[in-house]
């Protein structure tokens, strides 16, 4: 289920080359404050690929709406 989110979230993620010592960025587009860099492309969605699931973990440990991506629906756990 979170890998299928991942996977679904990756698959949206726009790429654009910025002037920084990291000069590609990534983010994923309805997902609030995720993001990354990385030396080169791979490394970039390397980075951004633990970013989504690290932003994933804490909605969900904190009970917060996760939004759908790409028809994958992750909800918190019931207490």
């Amino acid at each position: 289920m979170l890998q299928d989110y991942i996977r679904a979230a990756l698959a949206r993620a726009h790429y654009e080359l910025i002037d920084d010592a990291e000069p590609f960025y990534g983010e994923v587009p309805g997902l609030k404050g995720v993001w990354a860099t990385g030396e080169t492309l791979e490394r970039c969605r390397d980075n951004l690929e633990s970013t989504i699931e690290g932003w994933l973990l804490v909605r969900l440990s904190r009970n917060l709406n996760v939004p759908e991506i790409g028809g994958v629906t992750v909800r918190p756990p019931k207490e």
